[in-house]
């Protein structure tokens, strides 16, 4: 108590011009993320460090939704490539490879719930974080006078009023449509109907707030001392998330699921602003979103299913922290998409060496493509320019030759970021595989 009397009695005499706070050693210049590569990270994904077919074939049948879990809509089918899957400091060899995705399968129709027709409704419920910055003994924390605090909602119409939400024309789809709907026809535009969509039913529900204790976090400041940026520590991120049981509400997935905001059916948005990750030092940054989901136990009322909730956590980019191409939705896309095509992140692939020098075995479109000078695809919508992500397609993993996808393309909406497929790789990813498809 005596120290602290002491400190206020001090700026108590000093002269009003000399009051104002001096750098915290917490604080970063703003600069400090444009030299870093923005990334995106997937759970429990496999990621090695890493060139570039012979052909796949994609399978011509598909089956229903994952049997026993309660979750959204989803179906399966597999290609077959020759691959190699890691083994201790070895492999094995696979040929067929199953696959997951959002939605009904491009051949099927039906006439239940959200699925009429060929068309698919998934709810899209989008939670607001607040970042809420505290000293070291939780006390509110002020920088020279204001709170710290970052707050999406500013960015929550925008969001609604992006492609990702918004309808607008792609020459994968007669009519107006959504961006990631527009991939995925892109996709299967030769398997299917003109009238098979997969649409978010975009809602926004409760805001939740995460407080972060000082040595968390790090942080950037505008002009006017607002928060520009925060760079959120991965493990306290994931911890604050994620809930550890099933009647949680301290964490933010847990109290949206025990609140009624999300539901297993839904693919859930939680939205950040200008919200990145670190894993250990901040110098190695910056994730901006990630997409998962989270496992709780079956109940009697929904037949002692496993609950799997689907969802991604992603940041709004202001314009200017990463450069001009990486803003606003860009980390969003990418997430959307990648949800859309390994919405249980257990996609497995032949291993493949992408050309940003990603080197892993996921379906994870955007991972292929991000980081690359053509990796966005700009969109003019509602007033605003947008900045959606390209992505590779499921030919492109398949090293299907020619691809069957739309223009025979290996990403889209730019055809023209990947013209050739992954080569199947062993784990040093770089020598091909030494077995060919018969």
């Amino acid at each position: 108590m005596q120290r602290k009397l002491l400190t206020a009695l001090f700026f108590a005499a000093l002269p009003v011009a000399l009051i104002a706070q001096s750098t915290p050693s917490d604080q970063v210049p703003l600069s400090y993320v444009q030299s870093a590569k923005p990334q995106t990270q997937h759970l429990g994904a496999l990621s090695r460090p890493g060139s570039g077919g012979t052909g796949g074939v994609l399978g011509k049948t598909s089956n229903g939704g994952v049997l026993g879990i309660d979750t959204l809509p989803n179906w399966s089918s597999y290609f077959y490539l020759p691959g190699a899957v890691p083994s201790g400091t070895g492999y094995y060899a696979q040929y067929t490879w199953q696959y997951t995705m959002m939605g009904h399968d491009p051949l099927s129709s039906g006439h239940e719930g959200d699925w009429e027709g060929h068309t698919t409704r998934i709810g899209a419920p989008i939670v607001p974080v607040i970042l809420d910055l505290r000293n070291y003994d939780g006390s509110p924390r002020y920088y020279n006078g204001v709170r710290m605090i970052l707050d999406p909602t500013p960015y929550v119409q925008p969001l609604l009023q992006s492609p990702l939400f918004s309808k607008t024309f792609y020459d994968s789809s007669e009519d107006p449509t959504q961006f990631n709907d527009a991939v995925q026809r892109a996709e299967f535009i030769k398997k299917t109907s003109d009238d098979w969509h997969t649409l978010l039913k975009p809602r926004v529900v409760t805001a939740r707030t995460m407080v972060l204790i000082r040595g968390t976090y790090r942080f950037a400041v505008n002009a006017d001392n607002t928060l520009a940026y925060v760079l959120v520590d991965g493990s306290v991120f994931g911890a604050d998330l994620f809930p550890p049981t099933p009647t949680d509400t301290t964490t933010i997935l847990g109290a949206a699921e025990n609140s009624g905001d999300i539901q297993p059916e839904d693919f859930s948005s939680l939205f950040f602003a200008n919200t990145f990750l670190y894993n250990g030092s901040p110098s190695n940054c910056c994730v901006v979103g990630y997409h998962s989901y989270d496992v709780e136990p079956g109940t009697a009322q929904n037949g002692w299913r496993e609950k799997h909730y689907v969802m991604n956590y992603s940041s709004w980019v202001s314009p200017g922290i990463f450069g001009a191409a990486f803003q606003d939705i860009t980390a969003t896309s990418h997430e959307f998409t990648e949800a859309f095509n390994d919405p249980f992140v257990n996609n497995t692939t032949p291993i493949w060496l992408a050309p940003n020098g990603n080197c892993q075995d996921l379906l994870e479109t955007g991972d292929v493509i991000e980081g690359l000078p053509d990796a966005t695809y700009p969109i003019s919508l509602n007033g605003t320019l947008y900045h959606p992500q390209n992505e590779a397609l499921l030919q492109w993993f398949a090293s299907e030759t020619p691809s069957s996808a739309i223009h025979h393309a290996y990403s889209y909406p730019d055809t023209t970021v990947l013209t050739s497929p992954s080569v199947s790789l062993l784990p040093d990813c770089a020598t091909p595989v030494p077995f060919a498809k018969n």
